[in-house]
């Protein structure tokens, strides 16, 4: 279900096991802390004192995210690991896209975003609902190496929001394999098939060849 392509440059010599995750997610903090394990030490841009706000000027998903994991990469010091994701929705020629985490307005809360939405599709049929989340992962290595992984999962956008279990636009996001949305799917569902489920299960095992 999920949709994976990965880039990547030349193997590296080996790397030590610290990661920055450029993030203030802590939702997506969580995540990746969970798919990655034990065999990496995370940090997060709190932990190391960053305070530094990298602007996603770049136009695309691989642009932002490659653009913020060098740039932490410099300012850290360390391997750094950032995304951009966001959901697309068909009968909205693709938004909210990359625009996802500002919809609206930055200070938007997400279910005004969620009525806004689904008020535009109130009159769409199911066969124009379709949807899918997006999630781009940069991996910026000291040195000026860059691997890009993409990872994607299509579905549908609900008619009303429903579960808790998640964060962004998760709760109107169904996903017809399980009949539920992204909201309502258990932790180890959603990492099997999300679109940064998919994407971290790759960079797990690029980092797993990068220190092998």
């Amino acid at each position: 279900m999920g949709l994976l392509t990965q880039m990547t440059r030349p193997t590296h010599p080996k790397m030590n096991r610290e990661i920055l995750v450029a993030t203030t997610n802590f939702g997506k903090l969580a995540e990746i802390r969970q798919m990655l394990g034990d065999d990496w030490r995370i940090f997060s841009l709190s932990d190391l004192g960053i305070t530094a706000e990298i602007i996603e000027d770049g136009g695309t998903f691989e642009a932002n995210a490659a653009k913020k994991a060098r740039e932490y990469c410099a300012l850290s010091g360390r391997m750094a690991l950032a995304d951009d994701s966001g959901l697309c929705i068909d009968a909205l020629n693709g938004e909210p896209g990359v625009d996802s985490a500002i919809y609206l307005g930055a200070n938007t809360p997400y279910p005004q975003r969620f009525d806004h939405i689904l008020t535009n599709l109130a009159n769409v049929d199911e066969t124009r609902r379709g949807a899918r989340f997006v999630c781009i992962m940069a991996l910026a290595i000291p040195g000026g190496d860059i691997h890009i992984i993409r990872g994607e999962i299509v579905g549908q956008i609900a008619h009303k929001p429903a579960g808790d279990n998640g964060f962004g636009y998760d709760p109107i996001f169904y996903v017809p394999k399980f009949g539920k949305t992204m909201a309502e799917l258990t932790n180890e569902e959603k990492n099997s098939i999300s679109h940064r489920g998919v994407a971290l299960q790759a960079m797990r095992d690029l980092l797993i060849g990068i220190n092998s």
